[in-house]
């Protein structure tokens, strides 16, 4: 009879789960080869928020690795697209399409080239600004009006330097501390993103 009682209650808690209404994905490259790469910020920004909710981003749907998680007051899908960064609308799409996600309520994580490591800002919309995970999202989305967290992950050595090789490399130590240590403040961010509050969260935690 408890067997029966505990499988009620599990389908009642499932039953009054509220809807998902937020995408959180953060942008990368799937592979160990990856591992704390530049380009892999927003990859590493997510695990960070994934185990402050206490899930892991370990289920494969929409091409990507995903979690479910209560985040900001809300309910929220987390993703790792595992389409590889290039083509990381395909898998932010589906599940848009999916849960019938506007895009001013998907946010993004990514690497950004232009900021010294660990410099972070924080946009409501904008360009792709050369960054192809984010061409690749407006495209699928049809629309540049996601926010996302921008996570400087420092700069090329040189104009001439070639920009894949750069974003594709390792963090140097003090780059990857600079990083790690902005991770709570990416965290709080995404939850005022998540509350409305996105220019309390830009006034706080951009720089």
């Amino acid at each position: 009879m408890a067997d029966i009682f505990d499988l009620f209650k599990k389908i009642e808690s499932k039953a009054s789960k509220a809807p998902i209404t937020h995408i959180v994905a953060g942008l990368g490259n799937i592979g160990a080869e990856y591992d704390r790469t530049r380009h892999n910020a927003g990859f590493m920004a997510i695990d960070y928020i994934a185990d402050k909710c206490g899930v892991r981003i370990d289920r494969a749907k929409f091409h990507a690795l995903v979690a479910e998680a209560e985040l900001g007051g809300v309910r929220v899908l987390l993703m790792k697209p595992t389409t590889y960064m290039n083509n990381s609308g395909v898998a932010i799409g589906e599940a848009a399409s999916f849960y019938k996600i506007p895009p001013e309520n998907v946010i993004v994580l990514h690497d950004e080239i232009s900021f010294d490591p660990g410099v972070l800002r924080i946009r409501r919309k904008g360009s792709a600004g050369g960054h192809n995970g984010l061409k690749s999202i407006i495209a699928h989305l049809g629309a540049d009006t996601f926010p996302r967290v921008k996570i400087g992950v420092g700069k090329k050595p040189s104009p001439d330097y070639d920009l894949v090789d750069f974003v594709l490399g390792k963090f140097p130590k003090d780059a990857l501390d600079a990083l790690a240590g902005r991770y709570a403040d990416i965290h709080s961010a995404v939850e005022l993103m998540l509350g409305g509050r996105i220019e309390e969260a830009m006034n706080k935690y951009s720089g």
